[in-house]
């Protein structure tokens, strides 16, 4: 393990936030970059540039060591905005020698089932099709000597500050006041999700570990469950809300002519349709295998939106 003496993180998104707060509880002196140059919290240090802006990010991340990558576009835009931010990200990379840890996630395999790492990136769907693509370009930049690379790839995360997520505001809040979760996929499919604390642990790992570079690796989630069984161990007397509504794809077409990231939602269903399941074994057996809580991760999330309101 190595311990940079500065991190710089692009974008702060609930997983920048995370990685941000675990570095800086660790002493870390942290760096977050946002085009608004917002304050995180206290011990995090902030400037603004435009991410997708290759000069000004490569001077933003002046002295930087280790560069996160968690800067995204909205949702709808991502195909049209992604390429940008990854091509600054690496070149800052290039011009510091800090090593590049991309947050990805697993559209890119584009297919339902257990997922592993030696999995082809075949997706076919619009945002899938990218994620590929942009896998691809940050591992070839790492193995031409260009730039200093890893990847993470995250399932679905929840956690407290979550809010845009397939475990997010909407699911909570309902489940707070009693009311039915709408969920769009099969409630009875098992599915990993991580807890957003985990993720970000799991991030500083592999910056922090020169031989986990170069490669693509999932990173740590919880056991998989239904969303039924997630609404069973979050109530107090274990039962399910009394319906979880099923959200039709012609619905979500339908709001998103309105709201345009509900109708990206359509091309992703089968991972909600069917068992998604995460294979974590190679980060497990490399960095060493933690036991991880749904009812710990259910406790604080909880927590945290109960206070929201």
């Amino acid at each position: 393990m190595t311990k940079q003496a500065h991190s710089v993180i692009l974008g702060a998104g609930p997983m920048g936030r995370a990685i941000a707060q675990t570095l800086a509880a660790k002493g870390g002196n942290v760096t977050v970059i946002t085009r608004d140059g917002r304050t995180i919290g206290a011990g995090i240090g902030s400037a603004q540039a435009d991410l997708s802006n290759a000069e000004q990010t490569i001077a933003a991340c002046a002295g930087a060591d280790a560069i996160y990558h968690c800067a995204a576009p909205p949702y709808h835009k991502w195909v049209a905005a992604f390429p940008a931010l990854q091509a600054a990200a690496v070149a800052a990379t290039e011009a510091t020698g800090a090593v590049l840890v991309a947050v990805e996630n697993l559209y890119g395999y584009g297919v339902a089932g257990t997922l592993t790492e030696d999995m082809p990136l075949s997706a076919t769907t619009r945002k899938g099709a990218l994620r590929a693509r942009l896998s691809r370009e940050l591992l070839a930049a790492h193995a031409s000597g260009r730039a200093k690379c890893v990847a993470g790839r995250a399932t679905d995360f929840f956690g407290p500050g979550v809010h845009a997520s397939a475990l997010g505001g909407r699911f909570w809040s309902a489940l707070l006041a009693g009311k039915a979760v709408d969920w769009a996929g099969n409630p009875d499919a098992p599915h990993s999700f991580a807890y957003l604390p985990d993720l970000a642990a799991a991030y500083v790992t592999l910056a922090q570990t020169p031989l986990a570079w170069g490669r693509a690796w999932h990173l740590p989630a919880l056991p998989p469950v239904s969303v039924r069984e997630i609404c069973q161990m979050a109530t107090p007397d274990g039962d399910a809300p009394t319906k979880i509504r099923s959200t039709p794809s012609w619905l979500l077409r339908i709001v998103g002519l309105f709201q345009p990231a509900a109708g990206e939602l359509v091309e992703m269903r089968y991972m909600f349709d069917n068992s998604f399941v995460v294979d974590q074994t190679q980060f497990d057996q490399t960095f060493g295998r933690q036991d991880r809580d749904w009812g710990t991760a259910l406790k604080e999330t909880l927590a945290w939106w109960d206070a929201q309101t």
